[in-house]
């Protein structure tokens, strides 16, 4: 018998009390700016949480003159803040003290543990949760961006067992979170390292031009718009414009997403070798993401995509495109907000430097490699973070399974049951 075993035979062994969240936590203060004149604070905002590392890496320092004009909460040390908008969904992450005092923007919800109740690592694993996830996305509401109220959050109701097991399962689940951890900041390593390299690669001298994309467009024009809801698992292969930060890298040869061929009144269409941009996002710096199409179909391209034929090496031209330089164009002029958005005039004033044929050949090989290295979650570090990532999801949701205090133990096992099945199909669907 485990410890953990142990612990629930000994402190719950005919259930645990479920609760909600809004039971289990403290308020949390807002600031009134005007006694604050000509203090300066840090300003966690939409783009500041690190969707896959669950970090705070950036932060926009703010004062009582520029303060955004609605209220807003003071996080805590040990505070768990969530994205409660869409773009914002699977950002969530535990304040650090480095942040204890600062200022959270009103797209998270702010969550303070009680701890005589619940423990903070406790409540940042429910959050995480596959059923959380779940009751997230059956309660947002909204068309263009869907969110999840504040209130709504809160009566999210989980398992609360007594401190000594919630403790143990908080020790085995963060010994997970802290080796992918050690694992993605040293790919994160490795992929600045590709980055310096692939940005030194199409460093060239006078005698390469220097070209505007409009001088090398065959064509160039918007796609058109698919709803989430007309995504089906079969059908006409199609991207949408939030898949294109999320899903792709820079170049990809099948799409994930299909539709119906006549839920869009204009469909717009992409083939090999075309060029996809983003033109809607929530970050300056990730603006106008680019990727390279090489696959065999032709696909359906969603609302707020531009896309771009032409007759260069795609992949060259998708690598060029995600360089520094090409990353500071397409932030030019553009506002830190909640929603960023490029035009299709400003994808055309882009300038790439455009070598012959041969040599764009070359540069893709090399880059190609580097990038399967630090990419391509079927070999090395990629491989082994997604191992690890999903043993802490499978002992996550299992860990935090518990029989309700009153709940019959059939009842119980029916549930689990059903889960098993559900986690077997999606590894076989995996698999498939």
């Amino acid at each position: 018998m485990s410890k953990l075993d142990e612990l629930i035979a000994k402190h719950c062994p005919d259930g645990v009390e479920y609760r909600t969240i809004g039971a289990c936590i403290q308020n949390v203060s807002r600031i009134k700016w005007a006694e604050h004149e000509d203090e300066l604070f840090k300003y966690i905002d939409l783009t500041s949480v690190d969707r896959h590392l669950h970090q705070i890496t950036e932060t926009q320092t703010i004062d009582s003159e520029n303060a955004p004009s609605r209220a807003q909460q003071i996080v805590a040390e040990n505070d768990i803040i969530f994205g409660t908008t869409r773009p914002l969904l699977r950002r969530y992450c535990c304040v650090t003290a480095e942040y204890d005092g600062e200022i959270c923007s009103t797209g998270f919800c702010v969550l303070r543990a009680d701890e005589k109740v619940v423990l903070f690592r406790y409540l940042y694993h429910i959050i995480s949760s596959t059923d959380f996830f779940a009751y997230v996305e059956t309660h947002q509401k909204g068309a263009s961006y869907p969110a999840i109220l504040d209130k709504d959050t809160k009566n999210y109701r989980f398992p609360v067992p007594p401190l000594e097991v919630q403790r143990e399962i908080v020790r085995v689940l963060d010994n997970f979170t802290f080796l992918t951890a050690e694992l993605t900041a040293e790919l994160t390593a490795r992929k600045k390292q590709y980055e310096y390299y692939r940005d030194s690669l199409l460093s060239f001298d006078l005698e390469v031009p220097i070209v505007r994309l409009k001088d090398i467009a065959v064509d160039i024009y918007r796609g058109a718009g698919i709803k989430r809801d007309e995504i089906t698992e079969t059908g006409i292969p199609c991207v949408r414009y939030g898949e294109i930060y999320t899903k792709y890298d820079t170049w990809f040869d099948e799409c994930i997403s299909h539709t119906s061929g006549h839920v869009v009144r204009s469909p717009k269409y992409f083939e090999y070798g075309d060029l996809l941009f983003a033109i809607t996002g929530e970050s300056v710096e990730d603006i106008a993401k680019t990727i390279a199409y090489v696959g065999k179909d032709k696909c359906m391209a969603g609302g707020d995509i531009v896309v771009l034929k032409h007759k260069q090496n795609p992949k060259y031209l998708s690598y060029a495109l995600s360089t520094d330089n090409a990353r500071r164009q397409k932030s030019k002029g553009k506002i830190k907000s909640k929603v960023v958005h490029a035009s299709l005039s400003d994808i055309e004033e882009l300038k790439i430097p455009l070598p012959s044929m041969a040599i764009q050949n070359r540069i893709v090989d090399v880059l190609d490699n580097f990038e399967k290295i630090c990419n391509d979650i079927g070999i090395g570090l990629p491989a082994e973070i997604e191992a690890r990532q999903k043993q802490y999801e499978y002992y996550r949701d299992l860990l935090l399974t518990f029989v309700e205090t009153g709940e019959t133990i059939a009842r119980q096992t029916d549930r689990q049951t059903d889960r098993q099945t559900d986690r077997q199909t999606d590894r076989q669907t995996e698999s498939d």
